[in-house]
């Protein structure tokens, strides 16, 4: 594969930083944009773009945080942006939209774009899935969707399940359950209001894994969890994004 660092216009035509990770060949291969957690982005989520190109995808991260402070350290740029109250809904998807574009401009794309995000980041997959045309979504734990979080969180985050009507594509949600944002109860509240509104979405939650069970750096890391994750994200992605 071929990794590297290049410029994309994000939202409002900014130029934002942003991490390409795409096989070798003529392709066509579907694209996938990766959101970042809230720690940022930093080097986990970018050895997950390199997964997805290894899988044969076109995996495109844009640096959420690339006006809050250029240049700085993951944990640095991270802070700034909590500081400033996380990033703005109407931002997050026009930097999402650009990404997408930018995967389509490329000669080896198919024209095909998913998203997927972790924590914070899997809220905003499930935005950029209401907000744009997608051909699939995938919400890895995402907090806020049907609850705000917690009073004094430095992050606005409003909740999202009153649009569930406006989902443009499949969602694939993974979960644990023993997580608290989002709980199992909230998780329930939208699996209800996906089906009422007849939208095509499967969701798997995992006995024993709190938030955070991908991160293998992290104490909350459940590999069976992880591994059985990884298998559904790549069969997801291979029946909506395939040529």
């Amino acid at each position: 594969m071929k990794a590297e660092t290049v410029t994309i216009a994000g939202h409002g035509g900014d130029e934002i930083e942003a991490y390409l990770a795409q096989p070798f060949g003529k392709g066509p291969f579907g694209g996938v944009v990766v959101i970042h957690h809230m720690p940022g982005y930093d080097r986990s989520s970018k050895e997950i773009a390199r997964r997805f190109a290894d899988e044969g995808y076109i995996a495109l991260m844009p640096n959420l945080y690339s006006r809050e402070a250029p240049g700085a350290s993951p944990d640095d740029a991270a802070a700034a942006a909590r500081a400033g109250g996380g990033v703005p809904d109407e931002r997050l998807v026009g930097d999402v939209d650009g990404a997408s574009k930018h995967i389509k401009s490329l000669a080896s794309s198919n024209g095909k774009i998913a998203t997927i995000g972790y924590c914070s980041g899997g809220r905003q997959s499930f935005l950029a899935g209401v907000s744009l045309q997608l051909d699939a979504a995938v919400d890895c734990y995402g907090a806020a969707v049907v609850n705000p979080l917690p009073a004094g969180s430095p992050v606005k985050m409003a909740p999202l399940v009153d649009r569930v009507k406006d989902l443009s594509c499949p969602l694939l949600g993974l979960f644990g359950e023993e997580d608290q944002h989002p709980s199992p109860e909230e998780v329930a509240i939208l699996e209800k209001q996906l089906a009422e509104h007849g939208k095509t979405y499967e969701f798997h939650s995992y006995p024993g894994a709190g938030h955070a069970f991908f991160c293998v750096d992290r104490p909350s890391f459940r590999p069976e969890a992880a591994k059985d994750g990884w298998e559904r994200i790549n069969h997801f992605f291979g029946r909506y994004l395939a040529s």
